[in-house]
Formats: C-alpha cells, sequence, structure tokens
C-alpha cells in the first residue's frame, strides 16, 4: 500500500454575499456582460432567438402562399423516386438466373391470348372496345368528349 501524503493548502478564495432588495418587486435588471465579444455574442443569440420564434408563421405564410407549386414538385419528386426504385427492383429480378427468359416467355404468351382473345375477330373487337369506352367513362365521367 502506498503512503497517503497529505495535500497541500489551498488558498481559500474570498466569497461574498450579495442580497438586493426591491420595494414593488420590479423586475431586476440583468448584469451587463463582462466584456464586449460577450455582448456582441449575447446580441446575436437574441437575434437568432427572435427569428427561431417567428419561423413557424414564416413557415405557414410560406406553404400558404405557395401550396399548389409545392404540391406539384412533391409529386413531381415522388414520381421520379418511384421510377427509380422501380427500375432498381426490375434489374435485380433481371440478375436472377432464368427468371428474365421466364418473364420474356410469360409477356409472350399473354399478348399471345389477348391477340387471339380480342382482335382476330370482328365481334371480340367491337367487345373490347365497348370494354375500353366503359373504362374511360368510369375514370373521365359519362360527359366525356367523344374520340
Amino acid at each position: 500500500m502506498e503512503a497517503k501524503q497529505p495535500k497541500p493548502p489551498q488558498p481559500e478564495t474570498p466569497k461574498v454575499e450579495v442580497t438586493v432588495e426591491t420595494a414593488d418587486n420590479a423586475p431586476l435588471a440583468t448584469v451587463p456582460p463582462t466584456s464586449e465579444s460577450e455582448s456582441q455574442f449575447q446580441e446575436y443569440v437574441d437575434l437568432v432567438l427572435s427569428y427561431l420564434s417567428k419561423l413557424p408563421d414564416y413557415l405557414g405564410d410560406f406553404f400558404g402562399e405557395y401550396q399548389k407549386p409545392l404540391l406539384t414538385v412533391g409529386l413531381i419528386v415522388a414520381a421520379f423516386v418511384t421510377v427509380k426504385v422501380t427500375l432498381a427492383v426490375l434489374d435485380a429480378l433481371n440478375d436472377i438466373p432464368l427468371l428474365s427468359p421466364f418473364f420474356e416467355l410469360v409477356g409472350m404468351g399473354y399478348a399471345g391470348w389477348f391477340v387471339y382473345r380480342y382482335l382476330l375477330r370482328a365481334s371480340t373487337r367491337k367487345e373490347l372496345s365497348e370494354e375500353l369506352k366503359g373504362l374511360k367513362n368510369q375514370v373521365l365521367g359519362n360527359n366525356a368528349p367523344k374520340v
């Protein structure tokens, strides 16, 4: 075990107690900063705090004024991200062996079935035309312009 050596005596710092009493309980003034740099820093802090306190009002006014353009930009960005993610997923699927040729066979099979089902005979072409008109009326409404 090591022997503990006594610590050298520390010089005592003088302590001052200040009591301030006001008769009318008025708020006391703040103590001015001790240096010029602290004063400038305090001014910047006050400026930033006043800006931050008004920030919700600024954002509300900005959004209220530019709501439609912001919505348009948001939809364009969302569409761009969706296309990029879809292309990335398709690229990842194409990297799987034998999956790409399988999808091509399925696509060719569906195209052949569609031609056989709807395009070979005049009666089935008319049926397809009626189905497309019904779909157009559902999407655009009954007062859609005739094409």
